[in-house]
């Protein structure tokens, strides 16, 4: 199965997947072509300047999956069937049904492709020739600290988003704002935890939390344990009991319940939220650059609004190595750069020939 087969079957078992967002065989194709200079690279010798050039992809791919979205696992899987591997996911303790019915919409030439195991096997690390690890930074570390030196090793650790409102006074935003802050219930590298807000962030705050609300009515957030549900209330008292002493914080929630919060915060810094749904709104300050400095290492994703060239250029200064329009943040198209590097182009390895 060539590599225009392989990108055509795996698009039609992602159809399943509406969470990917649109990927087509074109799309995927289109990122080979991107990153490897010609769709047939896979497959054969191709021109290359004054010489030919073949793409090798790595025999095995082990992917170390994390539970807190099926999307990154899935797109990694969808990636190294693409380059023609075979692969090996380790998969977390609670399971992502996900892949495995995404396997079972592949072909049966793709599926045999693909392994799934909640242990890790001694011998898929051995036997890998390139290894995927998404998790926190410990679990980046421990990775790190077993594959070879003649491994290919790509770790996507913790990141943290957000959005920044430059222009906003008819609050346009706000409703595509909400629905990225609570798709995966913020559990993803993409999911904001603050909006800063030029103008009326008060306000925006407001029509921030009705907005909230609504897509918590349309679909509601997946149970919690309690530890979460402790840590979201523990944090509500917190910013409740400073409004109550003249600070200049608002708390919006959901009644009777943690499934949403909004919360206005004038003071300085990058808030950190206790996630599933509760995102922060501050002002934006004339200089942006303090604000992200403690956190510049892990930032991932800034939706803007508007989205323009000035801003992307702007932010990507600032640290961050993905800039889209606001309601965007959670469906990266096919060909982004994933924490700022190659996704396909990192793992292979090139042969020349010189005729």
């Amino acid at each position: 199965m060539n590599t225009a087969e392989r990108a055509h079957h795996l698009a039609a078992a992602a159809e399943r997947s509406a969470f990917l967002g649109r990927t087509t065989a074109d799309d995927l194709l289109e990122l080979v072509r991107l990153e490897l200079g010609h769709e047939a690279a896979l497959d054969d010798f191709v021109q290359r300047g004054e010489h030919f050039a073949r793409a090798m992809a790595p025999r095995s791919i082990l992917h170390i999956v994390s539970g807190n979205t099926p999307a990154a696992g899935l797109q990694s899987l969808i990636r190294g069937l693409l380059l023609g591997s075979h692969n090996l996911a380790k998969l977390p303790a609670a399971g992502l049904s996900e892949l495995a019915q995404f396997r079972e919409a592949l072909p049966r030439e793709l599926a045999e492709n693909v392994e799934f195991s909640f242990d890790l096997p001694e011998e898929w690390l051995a036997r890998a020739e390139a290894a995927i690890v998404f998790g926190s930074d410990e679990t980046i570390a421990h990775f790190r600290g077993r594959v070879r030196s003649d491994q290919t090793f790509i770790a996507h650790g913790h990141r943290l988003s957000f959005g920044v409102i430059f222009d906003d006074p008819a609050f346009a935003s706000v409703a595509d704002a909400a629905r990225d802050a609570s798709l995966f219930d913020q559990q993803g590298c993409l999911s904001p935890q603050v909006f800063y807000v030029r103008g009326e962030a008060r306000l925006y705050a407001e029509r921030l939390a009705g907005e909230m609300a609504h897509c918590d009515a349309l679909e509601p957030r997946a149970t919690i344990s309690l530890s979460e549900t402790l840590a979201i209330r523990t944090a509500r008292e917190e910013f409740a009991f400073r409004a109550a002493n003249g600070e200049p914080v608002q708390v919006w929630q959901s009644s009777g319940s943690t499934a949403w919060t909004v919360v206005f915060d004038s003071a300085r810094g990058f808030p950190h939220s206790p996630l599933n749904r509760f995102v922060f709104v501050k002002p934006l300050p004339d200089d942006l650059a303090p604000e992200l400095q403690e956190v510049r290492m892990h930032l991932s994703c800034a939706g803007v609004f508007p989205a323009t060239i000035e801003h992307a250029r702007l932010l990507t200064a600032l640290g961050v190595s993905r800039v889209c329009p606001i309601g965007r943040m959670q469906t990266p198209p096919w060909t982004w750069h994933q924490d700022g590097q190659p996704s396909l182009g990192a793992l292979v390895r090139w042969a020349d020939f010189e005729q």
